[in-house]
């Protein structure tokens, strides 16, 4: 038997074989890309992290009526459900029948969100809730909840009153804290020498005797100037003082 009766292939086998090769070329070639790929990407966030560089996110201004706009937007129409029920029931007397098919709701895809890499900053005072659900730890509630305490507060005038957000315990503000920053040019004052105790009272800082406090002295003396004024009232500490600074203008 000659040796070379051992290399001879039929050419459906030659075929089968060059497939082979050109298969195993090809996913060697595809696996080395994405482990570059994979090793530059890591790289870059060693580097960012090593050199402290850190990206700052900032949103647009929000207002009330954005706030409620996202909040209502897969609301129904308060008459959408009368107006149908009238189509249905709009058939002739005597006719029996019935609509062969109905109209489907529309099937949204499920979209998973891309969180920011670390060393990224968010500015807690402009951050939608789009960019807020982008940071690791903060979901489509949390998000929600923090952009409803925000326009509660008039804005965040520091990182630590994440804490007091409904649901954000000691662990989960550890966690969340490192990636925000606060801007306190951003804050909404109320005007305490213009607005009615019913609308100071609606400050998360502020009770309703305070409100109506403020009311009170302010009919007295016609006009607050400062803190001042409101130290001789016995319904605020030094903590309520600490608090309500940054949100309280006497102009």
């Amino acid at each position: 038997m000659d040796w070379r009766d051992l290399l001879y292939f039929s050419k459906g086998e030659r075929r089968a074989l060059t497939l082979l090769l050109c298969l195993i070329t090809v996913s060697w070639i595809l696996l080395l890309q994405t482990d570059k790929k994979r090793m530059l990407i890591e790289a870059q966030t060693e580097n960012r992290q090593a050199s402290g560089e850190r990206q700052i996110i900032i949103g647009k201004d929000t207002s009330g009526q954005q706030t409620e706009s996202v909040g209502k937007e897969s609301e129904p129409h308060p008459n959408k459900t009368k107006n149908t029920l009238k189509k249905k029931s709009s058939t002739p007397a005597g006719n029996n029948s019935y609509p062969t098919s109905k109209k489907r709701k529309r099937y949204t895809p499920y979209t998973r969100t891309e969180k920011y890499t670390p060393g990224t900053l968010v500015e807690l005072n402009t951050a939608d809730t789009t960019i807020l659900k982008k940071v690791p730890g903060i979901g489509s509630a949390f998000a929600l909840r923090i952009v409803k305490y925000r326009e509660l507060l008039g804005g965040f005038y520091d990182v630590s009153q994440l804490a007091e957000v409904y649901g954000i315990d000691e662990e989960r503000y550890e966690a969340l804290a490192p990636w925000f920053i606060a801007d306190t040019l951003r804050i909404r004052r109320l005007e305490v020498n213009i607005l009615p105790a019913t609308a100071l009272r609606k400050h998360p800082y502020l009770d309703y005797r305070q409100a109506k406090a403020i009311e009170q002295l302010r009919k007295q003396k016609s006009r607050l100037s400062g803190w001042e004024n409101l130290q001789l009232i016995e319904e605020f500490t030094d903590t309520d003082k600490k608090r309500l600074t940054p949100y309280l203008s006497f102009k």
